[in-house]
């Protein structure tokens, strides 16, 4: 490990030390009616590695991983889906612009509306809740996956095209030599943004229309006054969100050392 990187270590600890403080002293110093509801992180942690938890949810609980599963189940379904249809339609609306006028317009109207405004009416149109829960969190994640490929697309130089058409190269040879590999590391940051997006907009659907996974245990918790089965819960998104995210930044560093070795920038 080299010193730049004990640094960082050394930085990003004393940042979780110094937010666990600041929490610590707020629920237990500060005179306000709020935070003394809140449970501190020494009652947290406690709750959270108990054998035999107050509230029923601990790492040692066999529920707390059937929640885990089931929101992962569910995330990652989306963002597969949204992988699946958000980067094709990115590349088509960057590559045609008679598509590009036919989708943006839609896709523009569309993205801004709240992931909770789509439960009700995916609960109408869907056979099940289970299929209404992944469809709102699909939609986020395709949202920003089409965008960010677009963008990459967008953000190729035209000369790259014009230079290959020169010597002979056909519209497949272009999409395959050119514009995805040129899309690559835009798509890729699309993908990271889209998976965090499908945790949070995940989260949102399951409080609404889940009967298991996270978003329902907060909400379940809140319901039963289980402060630190909220926070746990809570945590558990962030970390999942965290790891899911950090294996497509390493996937797109191992597809993309091309890239590097092209620049220069050799790891």
């Amino acid at each position: 490990m080299t010193p730049l990187q004990t640094r960082k270590l050394w930085r990003m600890g004393a940042g979780y030390l110094i937010a666990f403080t600041l929490w610590y002293l707020s629920v237990k110093w500060l005179p306000l009616a709020a935070f003394a509801r809140l449970p501190d992180p020494v009652t947290v942690l406690k709750e959270w590695f108990a054998p035999e938890p107050a509230y029923g949810i601990s790492i040692f609980t066999g529920a707390y991983y059937k929640h885990i599963i089931a929101s992962t189940l569910r995330a990652f379904a989306a963002f597969i889906l949204a992988v699946a249809l958000g980067v094709p339609a990115g590349i088509l609306m960057g590559w045609s612009s008679t598509f590009h006028d036919y989708a943006a317009a839609l896709i523009g109207l569309l993205r801004p509306i709240p992931p909770l405004a789509w439960v009700p009416l995916a609960i109408l149109l869907l056979p099940a809740a289970e299929v209404a829960v992944v469809y709102v969190t699909f939609l986020v994640a395709f949202f920003a996956t089409t965008l960010n490929t677009l963008v990459g697309v967008k953000a190729i130089d035209p000369d790259y095209l014009r230079a290959a058409r020169c010597l002979g190269a056909n519209r497949r040879d272009l999409l395959r030599d050119i514009i995805v590999p040129g899309a690559l590391p835009q798509i890729f940051t699309g993908l990271q943004i889209a998976m965090g997006a499908a945790w949070f907009s995940l989260a949102a659907g399951e409080m609404i229309a889940a009967q298991y996974g996270l978003g329902f245990l907060i909400m379940d918790a809140y319901n039963l006054i289980q402060y630190p089965t909220i926070v746990i819960a809570m945590v558990t998104l962030g970390i999942l969100g965290f790891l899911s995210s950090a294996g497509i930044r390493l996937l797109g560093d191992r597809l993309m050392r091309w890239r590097s070795g092209a620049m220069g920038l050799h790891r």
